[in-house]
């Protein structure tokens, strides 16, 4: 009855009145100061050392008493089956041999795809070396036995059809269809025998790797399970963000979704995708798209770690998908819904406990087009930018002809700046007096959303009339699916290396005065018209001809 009136203590996840001893440190749990600690304020030093003591040795006895009432939990039937298998392929190849059947698997392997072998080299030195190594030895006869070896401990990666437009994929009740349900474009090749028990070839093909599973690897294996909770032991209030916990972005979504919070093993997630081709630079160009999402539980070290960078979707070419690219992604949305609400059951080798594990996507990280793909805006046109939106203070430059957001930033500088009041460093003869346009919640942007079609529904963006007038919204976006989206403060983010790349690029092209400069006749022009900067205006020096003045920030030849 009390418990149903009352409720179990708050964030009384660590056990500390019950035997369980905190990571984190006794002295961080208040018991280090009896006058802070709120039993008594007149102790004296020695009464606190000794009441510390005699805590710390309580509750490792009752820590034990509890542990070995209980006793650890047997793993999950997913999890038992592959820590059997590990375990017998950990065997030695013979008696006193260093190394197992995995471990010689795995290198052989990594040696043919380093040097480039055939199978049947692959075969002649596993001959060889069977003969050199005692009778009965576990060694791989071939690459088929060796590959067979590895796969079993392995991540599936699961193929599923998909039209040759980028309409659908053919999964779930759609599995059963030969054409693409809204463009109609056939789903296989054309039989070229004629015969009809030959296998029938789809046109096109995306790969997928579940992503449970590899969430549930990595608290099963000692090398990154007792790491998955440095988030929570590694807070600072010092101002300092080393690590996205640390930010308020991930303070806020603790903050709403609290149960979530309470488990310090459940997943934050990032996802980030763009385009590259795989084939050599001379060949016919091709674009492929990978996506990948990385666990954010983990410290700065090993989170970015190659290891730790899962791939999800590799989204077939030749072309970019463009806003289609949700279609791709349904498989993955499908999981991090699952993730989410019921969870999935892992077991934790560090704890020896079964638990239910929750995930969650925090927010997208790409360049400045992939934005545009994945959060539904159009990062085109005059009201391409996703934060300033309807109340952008876009102009065309007269002579350039290309969209400028020139002095648009002095608006989002405190309201007392002195630069808001300077007519001279900037468009000329102009003060910045209004202020920053107001950024939008997630639930003030679902509500403008809702109402537009998904790409899942149509198999194509349906533009509406106001796109380009009033908004650049082109679709709905897949990730709006997600029950949590619309709590995230920060849901898409950019990619810094691509900003730093495209800036060092421009600088470097006018400071070095290459044929790549921006600083050309028509910039010098524009220049003229909106800024007080007469040393750098083209200067008339004949009929029909001009002259462009040297620029201070262009270095010379000699220099």
């Amino acid at each position: 009855m009390h418990l149903w009136e009352k409720g179990f203590m708050p964030n009384y996840w660590i056990w500390t009145e019950h035997g369980e001893i905190d990571d984190i440190g006794i002295n961080q749990m208040g018991f280090n100061n009896c006058g802070e600690g709120g039993s008594g304020s007149g102790a004296n030093v020695e009464e606190c050392d000794m009441y510390d003591i005699s805590w710390e040795d309580n509750s490792r006895r009752y820590h034990e008493m509890v542990f070995d009432s209980v006793g650890p939990e047997d793993p999950h039937v997913e999890a038992k089956n592959f820590f059997d298998l590990l375990e017998a392929t950990q065997k030695p190849l013979w008696e006193g041999c260093v190394h197992s059947q995995l471990s010689i698997a795995v290198r052989m392997l990594c040696i043919k795809a380093e040097e480039n072998q055939s199978q049947e080299s692959f075969k002649q030195w596993t001959t060889l070396i069977r003969e050199i190594a005692p009778e009965g030895s576990a060694i791989p006869r071939d690459y088929y036995e060796a590959k067979k070896l590895v796969q079993k401990l392995g991540l599936k990666a699961i193929k599923i059809d998909c039209c040759s437009n980028n309409c659908m994929l053919y999964r779930k009740d759609d599995d059963v269809l030969t054409s693409c349900k809204f463009c109609e474009a056939p789903r296989f090749k054309p039989i070229s025998d004629g015969g009809c028990k030959s296998k029938r070839v789809p046109i096109r093909r995306m790969h997928y790797l579940p992503l449970i599973p590899r969430l549930r690897r990595l608290y099963a294996l000692m090398s990154s399970a007792p790491h998955m909770t440095w988030h929570i032991k590694n807070q600072r209030d010092d101002g300092v963000m080393t690590h996205p916990s640390h930010g308020e972005a991930w303070k806020s979504f603790d903050r709403i979704h609290s149960d979530f919070a309470l488990e310090p093993r459940n997943i934050r997630l990032g996802l980030c995708s763009d385009g590259f081709t795989p084939n050599i630079q001379f060949s016919k160009p091709y674009s492929c798209w990978p996506v990948i999402v990385i666990p954010y539980n983990l410290p700065p070290g090993m989170c970015m770690k190659d290891p730790y960078l899962f791939l999800t979707c590799l989204i077939p070419g030749p072309n970019n998908p463009k806003a289609n690219i949700d279609v791709f992604l349904g498989p993955l949305i499908d999981e991090l819904n699952e993730l989410w609400n019921p969870g999935v059951l892992t077991y934790d080798i560090v704890e020896k406990k079964n638990f239910v594990l929750n995930a969650a996507l925090m927010w997208t990280i790409n360049d400045f087009p992939a934005y545009g793909m994945l959060s539904g805006w159009m990062t085109q046109g005059r009201l391409s930018c996703p934060i300033c939106i309807e109340d952008t203070k876009y102009f065309t430059l007269s002579h350039g002809g290309k969209e400028s957001w020139f002095d648009c930033h002095r608006r989002f500088l405190p309201i007392d700046h002195p630069y808001r009041r300077n007519k001279n460093d900037f468009r000329k003869n102009k003060i910045e007096s209004e202020e920053a346009p107001t950024r939008l919640s997630g639930l003030e942007i679902w509500q403008r959303v809702k109402g537009l079609g998904k790409i899942s529904d149509n198999g194509k963006w349906i533009k509406s009339r106001e796109y380009g007038i009033t908004h650049n919204w082109t679709k709905q976006s897949v990730f709006w699916e997600l029950p949590y989206w619309k709590d995230n403060p920060v849901r898409h983010c950019l990619d810094v290396m691509h900003i730093e790349k495209n800036v060092l690029d421009n600088i470097m092209n006018t400071v070095m005065d290459t044929d790549r400069t921006k600083d050309n006749e028509k910039a010098r022009l524009d220049l003229a018209e909106l800024c007080k900067r007469p040393d750098l205006h083209l200067r008339h020096v004949g009929d029909n001809y001009w002259s462009k003045p040297k620029a201070a920030y262009a270095l010379t030849s000699e220099q």
